[in-house]
């Protein structure tokens, strides 16, 4: 726990840690030296470094530590603050207060008369300059937000992001470019409608492209930070996975994950490429999909969608599917199966979540799509028994196994495909899954031969873009 005190003299110091021990947004009036000052100040701080523990503060030569479990995505209250010299520690929450510190600041002067928010940012870990743990001292100075607005604060702080542009409405225009890791936007922020979900958009490269987007909630109208944190490179549904954490005037309001993601996989038998629209308009998510093949990722705002699949090229309209509610931070695979045209299982489309563990071992989850194959049991072949996997086992259409994945062996060996109870493959074939693989194992096509034929469609997800790689049955 904290007291008043303690907090005080953590916050001071956390201001005055950055580079030359400036403080970012600060004008000359807000100089220390100046004697014309006040001794007023108050601070907060935000964790928001993805790699850092809980901690506990220090006072250098203090046995009580100055707050305790401070965690990521945590904003302190504001604090008065008295001006002064400190030297602060950081220790892994619970460690011994003699025990060697994680970080310490060094002495460090505190100016007086700030409203200042303490952005703790960048990797524990890293001893690299670029993205090595720092603390942002931010002074407050926004431009009272008018009517039907909020005054928003934008603070780059994705230690494995690049220097980026801001796409505010995600309409296809950044209007914020250039945007370097660890910069922000200015003590006055940046005026954007309240009362509404925003559209965000985040781009990088040259040229420029959209790498991931976001949705807000309805901002108030009142002063906010918004701050990039996590890792783009980390899974969007990660503890550490890239999102914008709001920071309002009462403290953190929430990490805002990325827009889903869905790629869609033409698993059905007898139809041509397709094209796939939102429901009853002309916007097009996915263009001239064969079979076999995984569309690009396609992402869309948290929702639940109604999608119009067409014929390839201003074909017919082949189906009206619908997917279940998107949620934020999450990736989806979409079979598109069954049949086009004549009897037996229409065309539709079956929706599955990346739920996968975290297990070393290949993690596969298996997925029926075959529209006229029976129920199915998946065992390991070894020429004359099969062996089912327990999560494989009497599997109908539109069923999958278990959502985080069944491990497998790191080796070469074969699987086989039988109806459920019978114990004599209609299929067989060879795998060999390397250790960390996340995949879909789709059965695709027609048992009967109606079409395209029954074969596996892996869907690899351990890496980003997924990619699709057809394993056809032996011989």
């Amino acid at each position: 726990m904290m007291n008043d005190k303690s907090l005080k003299n953590l916050l001071a110091v956390m201001a005055a840690l950055t580079m030359g021990l400036g403080l970012i947004g600060c004008s000359d009036d807000d100089n220390p030296a100046d004697p014309g000052l006040g001794d007023g100040a108050k601070l907060r701080v935000v964790h928001a470094s993805p790699d850092a523990p809980e901690v506990d503060v220090y006072a250098e030569g203090v046995a009580t530590p100055l707050i305790t479990g401070l965690g990521y995505t945590e904003t302190s209250a504001y604090l008065d603050l008295d001006p002064g010299t400190y030297n602060i520690q950081l220790r892994a929450a619970g460690a011994a207060p003699t025990s060697e510190p994680a970080y310490e600041t060094g002495e460090l002067t505190v100016p007086a008369d700030a409203v200042i928010t303490a952005v703790a940012v960048g990797l524990l870990g890293s001893t690299a300059g670029a993205d090595a743990f720092r603390v942002l001292p931010l002074v407050e100075d926004f431009t009272a937000p008018g009517a039907g607005q909020a005054a928003v604060r934008i603070v780059h702080g994705a230690a494995d992001a690049p220097t980026v542009a801001i796409d505010v409405g995600n309409d296809g225009t950044p209007e914020i470019t250039g945007f370097a890791r660890f910069a922000e936007t200015g003590p006055a922020g940046v005026a954007l409608p309240a009362g509404s979900p925003l559209a965000v958009g985040i781009w990088a490269g040259s040229p420029l492209a959209r790498v991931t987007a976001f949705t807000t909630p309805a901002l108030p109208e009142a002063e906010i930070f918004l701050i990039a944190t996590g890792l783009l490179g980390a899974s969007p549904r990660a503890q550490d996975g890239f999102g914008l954490l709001a920071v309002g005037p009462a403290g953190t309001v929430g990490l805002i994950r990325q827009n889903p993601v869905v790629f869609v996989l033409h698993a059905s038998p007898d139809a041509p490429a397709v094209d796939v629209f939102v429901g009853g308009t002309e916007t097009e998510l996915v263009d001239g999909l064969s079979f076999g093949e995984l569309s690009p990722a396609v992402q869309v705002p948290p929702a639940s969608y109604s999608l119009d699949v067409r014929v390839a090229a201003g074909g017919a309209l082949a189906a009206t599917v619908a997917t279940p509610a998107l949620v934020a931070g999450e990736r989806y695979l979409a079979v598109a199966s069954g049949f086009v045209g004549g009897s037996g299982v229409e065309f539709t489309l079956l929706a599955y979540a990346d739920a996968f563990g975290n297990a070393a071992d290949p993690l596969v989850r298996v997925v029926h799509a075959s529209p006229d194959a029976p129920a199915v049991d998946v065992g390991v072949w070894n020429g004359a028994t099969l062996t089912p996997v327990g999560a494989y086992t009497d599997l109908a259409f539109g069923e999958a196994s278990a959502p985080a994945g069944t491990a497998l062996p790191a080796s070469a060996f074969t699987i086989g495909v039988a109806a459920t109870g019978t114990g004599t493959p209609a299929a067989t074939f060879d795998l060999a899954p390397a250790a960390g693989l996340r995949a879909f194992a789709v059965a695709g096509g027609s048992l009967a031969g109606t079409g395209e034929s029954f074969r596996l469609l892996l869907v690899v997800a351990s890496s980003y873009p997924w990619q699709v790689l057809e394993v056809l049955p032996n011989p």
